[in-house]
């Protein structure tokens, strides 16, 4: 497959170091020829330097000849032309676009807020009602901006820190099937109710709950479990189960926590604003924003969340906000040295949970056990996001884990007994490859934890673990159908 990049900034960058890892025919475009040199230097890529969404820019790439253009530039407005151009003039079949500004999804008006009281450093601030979004509004469609997919980040961001919240004590949480199903990973730690014991005991202390346990990673390396694998002390543990199973099977990996009440977040951008609203209804919020004009957006647009101006990393001010009693940290500003402060300093002054938004690399090593519980990155977010349109087969879902080292994914499964290795065989019967995990089947609105004597059936939604991302290729043949079903 030929993939078109449009953008080497850290996401761009970060999509085609992890395609290129897979032998996608990538090129790159960018105007920054020192970023473009590094890259091409370090990767098996095509460069183009030059703008974005010029014409001839875009030709020199192949955009006549490409099967995917995936527009991830720093501006919205060169993503869209340069999807319209694509379009018009060389007839690309498929574009992805990252769009960040809401105004452009929601269309005009769709997201103003009722004037409010204003923001008062460190003091509350109440925010008004939102106008509800424009019916009909489909401005993303061929008659309009032809764009196939559409990316937005700071969502994607948002989504993954509220699943986090939801679940104290998990290390990610990932939903498949319209969230019938979750993985999620817990870290077990000493004394904790599975430490010691063969994962076999699951089933004698949860009998009436399946779940299955796909991976566990200990000492940064991955483990295929069987029935008689003991748990140890600092194992990373991921497990699928049933959406409603979740809390019971985490309580016998770790003493069940209680639910989170009050959170703060430090930023009021994007990502710090998307999350308030989506969780003032269910914990007590509070945004800590350093620059006055934002603060004073954030404070419009919450209803019953609480906008402060002032500096995250200010010890006094954690302190005059009750940061002891707080039981979630999330730091989301656009500064990781901001974030990761903030997160430790929160962290010491006895949050029960911190998260730190990170967007360089390097620093997730830096970060790796300290203090900070999670390390949420952007770039793996999207990644995640645009491998589901990649992937050969019908694939619903796509999640990068471990650094972009291990994957979960939806696979849809299509044929017949004679045109597909998978149909009406069991789980047992599948030959997968080494370091692959069948986790769960969903048939219908029915989630079934894979067990070696349950048939996959056409239809099925097949959820699976890969440790390592390099069994992609293998995966995908196993699913695809024989040109005899069609």
């Amino acid at each position: 497959m030929k993939i078109l990049i449009l953008g080497a900034g850290q996401t761009g960058g970060t999509l085609a170091e992890n395609l290129a890892s897979e032998d996608f025919d990538i090129t790159l475009v960018d105007e920054d020829a020192g970023r473009l040199k590094e890259l091409k230097d370090r990767l098996d890529i095509q460069t183009v330097h030059g703008h974005a969404s010029r014409p001839d820019t875009l030709l020199a790439a192949g955009a006549d000849d490409v099967d995917l253009l995936i527009a991830v530039t720093n501006s919205d407005e060169v993503n869209m032309v340069a999807c319209q151009v694509c379009y018009s003039l060389f007839k690309t079949p498929r574009k992805i676009a990252r769009i960040r500004s809401n105004e452009y999804i929601t269309g005009p008006n769709g997201d103003d807020a009722e004037p409010s009281a204003g923001v008062r450093p460190r003091r509350e601030a109440a925010g008004g009602g939102i106008a509800p979004r424009k019916e009909g509004f489909e401005f993303f469609s061929r008659e309009h901006m032809p764009i196939d997919v559409l990316i937005n980040p700071e969502r994607a961001v948002m989504e993954q820190i509220k699943e986090l919240l939801q679940y104290p004590g998990a290390l990610q949480v990932l939903d498949f099937a319209d969230g019938r199903v979750k993985l999620v990973a817990v870290r077990t730690y000493h004394g904790g109710p599975l430490v010691g014991q063969e994962l076999r005991s699951l089933r004698e202390h949860i009998p009436n709950v399946d779940t299955k346990v796909v991976a566990i990673f200990r000492q940064g390396r991955p483990i295929i479990p069987t029935a008689d694998t003991v748990v140890e002390v600092d194992d990373d543990v991921f497990f699928i189960a049933a959406a409603d199973d979740i809390n019971a099977v985490m309580a016998e990996m770790r003493h069940l926590e209680g639910r989170f009440k009050r959170v703060i977040i430090a930023g009021g951008g994007n990502i710090g604003l998307l999350l308030a609203r989506a969780i003032e209804n269910q914990f007590h919020v509070k945004v800590i924003e350093f620059a006055e004009s934002r603060a004073q957006v954030v404070a419009e647009r919450l209803s019953s969340g609480v906008a402060i101006l002032g500096d995250a990393t200010n010890r006094d001010l954690l302190i005059e906000e009750n940061i002891e009693d707080t039981d979630a940290f999330c730091a989301v500003t656009n500064n990781d040295e901001v974030n990761i402060m903030s997160a430790l300093l929160a962290k010491r002054l006895g949050v029960r949970q911190v998260l730190s938004l990170i967007t360089k690399p390097a620093y997730v090593d830096v970060v790796q056990g300290s203090d900070i519980d999670i390390a949420v990155s952007p770039q793996l977010a999207t990644t995640s996001s645009i491998l589901s349109h990649v992937r050969r087969g019908d694939v619903a879902r796509v999640h990068r884990l471990r650094r972009g080292a291990a994957e979960a994914l939806e696979a849809v499964v299509h044929g017949d007994a004679r045109t597909s290795r998978v149909v009406d065989r069991s789980v047992g019967q599948i030959s997968l490859p080494a370091g692959v995990t069948i986790g769960a089947i969903v048939r219908g609105d029915e989630p079934i934890i894979a067990a070696d004597d349950v048939v996959i059936k056409n239809g099925d939604h097949v959820v699976l673990f890969m440790i390592d991302k390099g069994r992609i290729r293998a995966v995908e043949r196993l699913f695809q159908v024989g040109l005899s079903f069609f």
